[in-house]
């Protein structure tokens, strides 16, 4: 077996014998008795806390994370960091609206385009969040040049790739600046109800993200209306997702506000546009359906305080056979919704397990989210966390 494949036990019995120690000396110096580290070495027995680890290491004169037979990667931060820069930049591009745009032949078909944009989308659903940094820059660059070529044609390839920039500046935790391509993309949609009703999603989100509660609510809400159908019985389907979804921003809205009643009223609007749409579609990159509604009813009870009635909507929709078919990087994003929700009930190893099958869902959500990163850290000092959330804890540098 290769030594970065080897468990955390047979690594310390590896270094305790590089350092000449006993498994005895090595029980002295951790305060510990042999039988335990025995059981350590061997599998038998967990290393179920952070500090445990870091003890061990201290002991044998090595990095914590060498335990763990991997290197804690500052250059995720780095690569974020810099990635963010490069999208800041771009959204800070007037050449355009200058009359200094490049030549003609630098404008990419529109099929290439749409294509470049559709590829983006699903690699952010796929929570691919690196590669979606590098892939922005360029794609931003090339949608402008293509609306400011032919303003008519070009203006729904520039507002989605506006709306996956958001995305990502949200998960990123990056709100202002996802605030500024959210508003970027409504300003681009002006005059097409549809394209400015997909736009407000991402900038509700931001708003939100941004502490705009309030803000938040009321673009999400004008927008869903204005394309709502007189009867929803006779409404498109991709109309009533984006309908639907906007009244799930609204909803959330309201939960940040600590509006109970219309928290319950708005999800039960959406959840009857969702009955009509039905789950398994992705119009207008929502994933809107009654499975998305009954999530969104669990993130809405986290925050306002309801936990167990969190618990009890998360139990419920992972049930379905419709929550496999949502993008990873929906379920991801709502294992966390559903891992701070079993920590408030006092169920620190449920708590462990969503966030496992959160990170075995799609890593970076984990891995790059600020937002992720807390969760864990509060769970891994739970008494009994789960060995191998403690090791992620480690590999990502949290204290």
């Amino acid at each position: 077996m290769a030594g970065d494949e080897l468990p955390a036990g047979r690594r310390v019995a590896q270094w305790r014998v590089r350092r000449g120690m006993t498994q005895q000396m090595l029980a002295d110096r951790l305060g510990r008795s042999k039988s335990w580290v025995d059981k350590v070495e061997r599998g038998v027995r967990a290393l179920d806390k952070v500090s445990t680890f870091r003890d061990i290491a201290v002991v044998l004169r090595i990095d914590a994370s060498v335990l763990l037979g991997r290197d804690v990667q500052p250059a995720e931060v780095t690569e974020r960091v810099e990635g963010v820069e490069r999208i800041r930049a771009a959204l800070s591009t007037y050449d355009m609206a200058l009359g200094t745009s490049a030549a003609r032949s630098d404008v990419l078909p529109a099929d290439r385009l749409a294509r470049d944009v559709a590829h983006a989308w699903v690699t952010f659903q796929h929570a691919r969040y690196p590669q979606v940094l590098a892939l922005v820059p360029g794609l931003l660059a090339a949608a402008q040049r293509a609306h400011a070529d032919d303003p008519e044609q070009g203006r729904a390839a520039l507002v989605e790739a506006y709306r996956v920039t958001a995305s990502l500046l949200v998960k990123l935790d990056e709100g202002e600046l996802a605030w500024l391509a959210a508003d970027r993309a409504v300003a681009a949609a002006a005059g097409d109800p549809v394209l400015v009703a997909a736009a407000c999603v991402q900038l509700g989100q931001a708003l939100r993200a941004t502490g705009r509660a309030r803000e938040a609510r009321s673009v999400a809400l004008a927008a869903a209306y204005r394309i709502a159908p007189a009867d929803p019985d006779d409404g498109v389907p991709a109309e009533l997702s984006l309908c639907g979804t906007l009244l799930v921003q609204a909803a959330l809205a309201a939960a940040r506000d600590g509006d109970h009643r219309s928290v319950a009223d708005l999800l039960d609007e959406a959840g009857d546009l969702a009955a009509r749409v039905g789950d398994g579609h992705e119009h207008h990159a929502t994933a809107f359906g009654p499975t998305v509604v009954d999530l969104a009813r669990a993130a809405a009870a986290v925050e306002l305080g309801a936990a167990r009635d969190a618990v009890a909507w998360h139990e419920r929709a992972v049930r379905r056979n419709a929550w496999r078919w949502l993008p990873p990087e929906h379920r991801a994003a709502h294992l966390l919704d559903a891992a701070r929700a079993y920590l408030r009930t006092d169920d620190p190893r449920a708590a462990g397990r969503a966030l496992l099958d959160a990170e075995r869902t799609a890593p970076a959500e984990l891995r790059h989210r600020p937002a992720a990163r807390q969760v864990i850290a509060q769970a891994t000092r739970a008494p009994h966390a789960p060995a191998t959330l403690v090791q992620l804890a480690l590999a990502l540098g949290l204290p």
